[in-house]
C-alpha cells in the first residue's frame, strides 16, 4: 500500500471515527451540566452549618471524588435499569446514557470542592461586614460571597470539563461505540497494520485540538480574574 493508498484509506474512515467523536463531546456536556448542578448542591451542603447536611454531603463528595472513573462507571453501565416506564412511558437508557450519568458522580464531586473552596477563599472579613450589617448567613452566602466565586470557579471548571472529555474514551469499555471504539474498529477492518499508528494520532489530535482552546481559555479568564 503506498502512502498515497494509506492516507486515502485514513480519510474514508474518519467521518465513522468523527462520528463516535461527538459521541463523546455529547457525553460530556451532558455530564458537565448535570455534575455542576450536583456538585454546587454538595458544595453548598458542605459548607452548611447543619451536621445532618454537612457531614453526608462532605462523605458523599470524598466518595466520589476518590473513587475510580471506571469502577463508577461500571457501577452505573451494569447497576441502572435498561428502561423505565414512567406513566406508562417506557423510556429507554441506552449504554451511552448510562455511562454520561456514571461520568456525572466524579464530576459533581470536584466541582463541589471547587465550590468550597472558592466559598472558602473568600476573606472571612466580608462575612463579618455582612453580618455586622444584619444580613442572615444565607442572604450573604447568596448576595455577597457566591457572586464574587463565580469568576474562580470558572477557570478550573474548564479544566475539569477538558479532563472530563478526556475519561470519557473509558466508556468504550462497557461497549459504548465512541471515537476510540470506532477508531479500533476502524484499524481491525483495515489489511494494513501501518494504518494502525496514523489512526490513533489522529484520534489523539482530535481530542487535542478541542480541549486545547478549553485549556488556554481557562489560562485567560484565571490571569483576568486572578486577585493580588
Amino acid at each position: 500500500m503506498t502512502s498515497t493508498n494509506l492516507f486515502s484509506q485514513i480519510l474514508e474512515w474518519m467521518p465513522f471515527v468523527l462520528q463516535g467523536f461527538a459521541l463523546n463531546i455529547l457525553m460530556s456536556l451532558l455530564a458537565i451540566a448535570i455534575g455542576t448542578v450536583m456538585g454546587t448542591f454538595l458544595g453548598l451542603g458542605q459548607l452548611s452549618t447543619l451536621k445532618l447536611l454537612g457531614i453526608p454531603s462532605k462523605l458523599a463528595t470524598q466518595l466520589f471524588r476518590n473513587a475510580p472513573w471506571l469502577v463508577l462507571l461500571f457501577y452505573c453501565i451494569f447497576l441502572m435499569p435498561f428502561q423505565v416506564n414512567i406513566g406508562g412511558v417506557v423510556i429507554q437508557l441506552p449504554s451511552w446514557l448510562r455511562a454520561t450519568i456514571g461520568f456525572s458522580f466524579p464530576v459533581a464531586a470536584n466541582f463541589s470542592e471547587i465550590v468550597r473552596g472558592s466559598v472558602n477563599s473568600i476573606p472571612r472579613g466580608q462575612w463579618e461586614a455582612a453580618e455586622a450589617l444584619g444580613y442572615s448567613r444565607r442572604a450573604t452566602l447568596f448576595r455577597i460571597i457566591l457572586p464574587q466565586c463565580i469568576t474562580r470557579m470558572i477557570p478550573p471548571w474548564m479544566n475539569l470539563y477538558a479532563l472530563l472529555l478526556t475519561a470519557t474514551p473509558l466508556s468504550m469499555i462497557v461497549g459504548v461505540e465512541e471515537a476510540l471504539g470506532r477508531t479500533q474498529a476502524a484499524v481491525q477492518a483495515q489489511s494494513d497494520s501501518r494504518v494502525l499508528i496514523p489512526m490513533y494520532l489522529a484520534l489523539l489530535a482530535m481530542f487535542f485540538l478541542y480541549t486545547w482552546p478549553i485549556n488556554r481559555l481557562s489560562l485567560v479568564i484565571e490571569r483576568r480574574f486572578r486577585t493580588k
